[in-house]
């Protein structure tokens, strides 16, 4: 096909009319966050979600972690009125490569390759490096739903208008909430539907509340893996806001580097990214740091939503017998039972988390394909794999560490 334009002129897309007659919009997309006021994206974005903030992902460009050298060029769309007053908005990036997205592709792009097409650059819109489920279409909090369904699939439909212009073989949502995929789906994109591993809160007063829940022997379990962490002489220490000092950022991104080297040759993320995070938004961070013997050995980061903690990142240098367990899964259990949070989301990946309480949940992925033929082969192929993994739902809830009721 043709080659995609790689720099294109962004000016305005008149969008049609609103159903109700009023005014045309206009869709306009912006080389980086910092074209729209923080005050104007968080008006849309909302306060429930921290990874969708203008705090979240200017740190992501400013730092370097997610910039066009990276192979996530910032293309954010944002729906104004004749006023340019930005009335709802989507982050949006150019990929160039499928990395940092925990929705797996590459075989869709080796399948098109091999084709004869170009897969490369895409368009994606999602938060970098971060597979939380989270507003992606956003509109104003507290709007008349009638309202906020027309902006989403105004949205929907402007993303795939900006996919047709530039050229790109596909767009793809990922992570998308339920009202998103609702409008997602609605304008013909496909879904893809994943699996991760989430705790839930059922009003535990703490954490042994929580281990009664559990059939005895995993009980038993959970409590010998806590008892070895802490004979080994580890100590854990859970900072918040300004008791996250740069030292323990240095700390925290020596132990991010050395896991991420050696998994998967490098980290996303630069040590810039972590002390912006800290300036920008300390409210969020709730970081777990391990100490043996007064060194650092090891810390785990979370993000702080609104009745959510988010587990992101986990790092080490030393080898202590279930510490990644307590860092990980038992200090954020802990966490949000303090502060009655409904939730923790440990991330992607991990059967092993549902023995300690975190049990599988669906996730979505929603996906435009321009190729009518191609977009017809995956089509396909997501049909037979929403299959089995409804089907691996299924089984693994058979799993579930909990007490029959």
């Amino acid at each position: 096909g043709c080659k995609p334009d790689l720099n294109p002129v962004r000016p305005a897309v008149i969008l049609p009319p609103m159903p109700d007659g009023r005014e045309p919009l206009s869709a306009r997309t912006l080389t980086s966050i910092h074209d729209v006021t923080a005050e104007a994206w968080d008006a849309l974005a909302g306060a429930r979600n921290p990874f969708v903030s203008h705090g979240f992902l200017a740190a992501l460009e400013d730092s370097g972690s997610a910039t066009a050298s990276t192979g996530w060029a910032p293309m954010h769309l944002v729906i104004e009125d004749s006023s340019r007053q930005a009335l709802a908005a989507a982050p949006l990036y150019l990929k160039s490569h499928s990395y940092g997205e925990y929705v797996f592709d590459h075989a869709w792009a080796d399948a098109y390759g091999r084709a004869g097409g170009r897969y490369y650059p895409k368009l994606l819109s999602a938060v970098p490096f971060t597979p939380a489920t989270g507003p992606r279409l956003l509109v104003p909090p507290g709007l008349d739903p009638a309202r906020a369904g027309e902006l989403r699939a105004t949205l929907a439909s402007a993303l795939i208008q900006v996919a047709e212009r530039i050229g790109v073989s596909s767009l793809h949502v990922n992570f998308p909430g339920p009202e998103d995929a609702r409008a997602l789906g609605q304008a013909g994109y496909l879904s893809r539907l994943g699996v991760q591993y989430h705790w839930q809160n059922r009003g535990y007063a703490s954490f042994d509340d929580f281990l009664g829940n559990l059939a005895s022997r995993k009980r038993k379990a959970i409590r010998k893996e806590r008892a070895g962490v802490r004979a080994a002489g580890v100590v854990l220490t859970v900072l918040t806001g300004p008791d996250v000092r740069e030292a323990h950022w240095d700390a925290f991104h020596a132990f991010y580097r050395d896991t991420t080297e050696r998994k998967w040759g490098g980290g996303y993320l630069t040590r810039e990214f972590f002390s912006l995070l800290g300036e920008r938004m300390a409210e969020r961070v709730v970081l777990v740091m391990a100490e043996h013997g007064g060194t650092p050995v090891a810390g785990a980061l979370n993000l702080l939503g609104h009745d959510t903690l988010y587990g992101r990142h986990w790092g080490c240098v030393a080898d202590f017998r279930f510490l990644h367990f307590e860092a990980c899964y038992y200090q954020a259990i802990e966490f949000a039972i303090a502060r009655g949070l409904s939730r923790v989301e440990a991330g992607a990946q991990g059967e092993h988390k549902i023995q300690r309480g975190y049990l599988p949940e669906p996730t979505l992925s929603f996906h435009w394909l321009k190729d009518e033929a191609f977009r017809a082969l995956i089509a396909r192929h997501l049909e037979r794999e929403r299959a089995a993994v409804a089907a691996e739902l299924g089984e693994l809830a058979g799993f579930s560490p909990y007490r029959q009721s």
